[in-house]
């Protein structure tokens, strides 16, 4: 079995890159393989290597690829798909294609205002919970009924059904974790039959938000608690834990599961995490996990 490995996916990998690669891991030798751990995946190319790959090597690697048109991850260890797990998801941006609140907020004709508020604290700008509270103010007397006309058009992101039914056919825990809000994570949880969901509660009185946020709010350091309390609840390894995230909220989640991918993030949160996936199917999460059949 490998102690480490490098998959390549998303598109093809041209001989001088493969070249480059090599370069950079002398003198240690590759195994090369390919490796599809699901129907409606292309095969990834997988470079396999008996010893861990060092952490220079592994920068250096991702220097060299970032401005590549494929995915290239370096893995260190590996979670097994094949062996019970736990995912954590973040909502917006990630298991869905759209922030909520900026979508609520438009409705609500304070767009522009919030949009620009979203940014900022994604990008690890401003505190979570106090920008969240900012956000939400602003929809004071908002009609409950837009929160429907939301969730009613949320897209999905590609890959989302298919990556959670494959990972519950293999015994896995599968939740999500969200600064989003529990309107749309208790819809998501029914429609996924998700293990679990962790969001913020907006308070609604006579039909109308409030502008108030119930309860404890669901930041970065209560991500990152609830991999450990549903790896303990189920009692799963924590080196059978993913979590995965877009956001500068999300890395202490990242960073306290064995496996942290960034999805679709920011320069700044792909630096940070162990792994990243830039563009593409969520799907391609599972060229991440290790099959016993690979």
């Amino acid at each position: 079995m490998p102690v480490s490995s490098i998959r390549c996916f998303g598109s093809e990998l041209l001989a001088s890159q493969l070249s480059q690669i090599l370069a950079l891991v002398a003198p240690q030798q590759a195994l090369l393989r390919l490796y599809q751990p699901h129907p409606e995946l292309t095969p990834a190319l997988v470079l396999d290597f008996a010893v861990a790959l060092p952490a220079d090597q592994v920068a250096a690697i991702r220097e060299v690829a970032a401005n590549w048109p494929l995915e290239l991850v370096c893995l260190n260890n590996f979670v097994r798909l094949t062996e019970p797990g736990l995912l954590v998801m973040d909502m917006d941006s990630t298991a869905i294609q759209i922030e909520c609140i900026d979508e609520i907020a438009v409705l609500a004709g304070v767009g522009a205002e919030v949009a620009a508020v979203t940014a900022r604290a994604m990008n690890g700008e401003l505190d979570f919970a106090q920008s969240l509270r900012q956000r939400v103010a602003t929809l004071a007397n908002a009609p409950e009924h837009i929160l429907q006309q939301v969730l009613n058009a949320v897209p999905l992101m590609p890959g989302l059904t298919a990556l959670v039914s494959h990972l519950q056919q293999q015994q896995w825990q599968v939740a999500i974790a969200s600064g989003g809000f529990t309107f749309f994570t208790e819809a998501l949880k029914q429609r996924l039959d998700l293990t679990a969901t962790f969001a913020n509660v907006l308070e609604i009185v006579n039909g109308k938000l409030t502008g108030q946020v119930l309860g404890e709010i669901v930041d970065a350091e209560r991500k990152a608690a609830v991999v450990a309390e549903l790896s303990a609840q189920f009692g799963l390894a924590s080196s059978q834990t993913v979590a995965i995230g877009d956001g500068a909220n999300d890395l202490p989640m990242l960073k306290v599961a064995a496996l942290g991918v960034a999805f679709h993030a920011k320069p700044k949160v792909q630096a940070a995490a162990k792994a990243a996936i830039r563009q593409g199917s969520l799907l391609q999460l599972l060229y991440l996990l290790e099959s016993e059949q690979a």
